[in-house]
């Protein structure tokens, strides 16, 4: 999944995205609500993890903006240990859970399973292509003998493209999933992971095909 975490404490905010990125996910960090009421108006995301106490624009504010709008994405509220009044004005918002500081990380990465699978718009379930299928909550590509054993950036990579549905995906794209946005990683390393990923999918009916400055598509052979 594409994870946004928004929260003003840098060393908070990267032991989440590290321990999320080491699950597969890529991660955006933001530290400013008003800065993120910008980037989600126009980014993709799976999920949202919201700090409630921002600079800017308050996360209260922030989600109540994103609901007005019409945005469905699952948010998982930070709240301040035993400040009820916070808890309650994040689920009266439209927070789908919240979490109390300090956590632990398995906690939350427990928690973030939890709203993948809650929530259809999110992960509608498995998806197949092929003789494959994805599984989203599990991070796993699965052939007709079980786990291709993907590693966590080509997953990131296959996730990309299979949601693309055959439509050509851009190099910065690609990495904006695999590393999230604003990374410093050259778009050369798209072109070496998927090679790597045809190199998997051989055999299995999928073909990966490219498009000299507009991206790659995902679809079946012969499709």
């Amino acid at each position: 999944m594409r994870i946004v975490i928004v929260e003003d404490n840098i060393s908070v905010a990267k032991g989440i995205a590290y321990r999320l990125q080491d699950e597969g996910h890529a991660v955006d960090i933001l530290h400013d609500g008003a800065e993120a009421d910008d980037f989600l108006r126009t980014e993709g995301a799976d999920l949202i993890i919201l700090d409630i106490n921002l600079p800017g624009m308050g996360g209260v504010d922030l989600l109540k903006a994103l609901r007005v709008r019409g945005d469905t994405r699952p948010v998982l509220m930070l709240t301040a240990q035993a400040e009820l009044t916070d808890k309650v004005a994040g689920l009266d918002a439209g927070a789908d859970d919240y979490l109390a500081k300090p956590f632990e990380m398995d906690e939350l990465s427990a928690r973030v399973r939890a709203l993948s699978r809650r929530k259809p718009s999110v992960d509608p379930g498995i998806h197949a292509i092929g003789t494959l299928t994805f599984d989203p909550s599990a991070r796993a590509v699965l052939g007709p003998d079980g786990d291709l054993t993907v590693p966590r950036r080509e997953v990131a990579l296959f996730e990309s493209l299979l949601n693309a549905k055959g439509r050509f995906v851009s190099k910065q794209s690609l990495l904006d999933n695999m590393y999230g946005t604003g990374s410093d990683v050259d778009e050369a390393v798209v072109e070496v992971y998927v090679s790597r990923l045809r190199k998997r999918l051989k055999g299995f009916g999928v073909e990966i095909a490219m498009r000299r400055g507009i991206g790659y598509a995902m679809a079946e052979s012969g499709s």
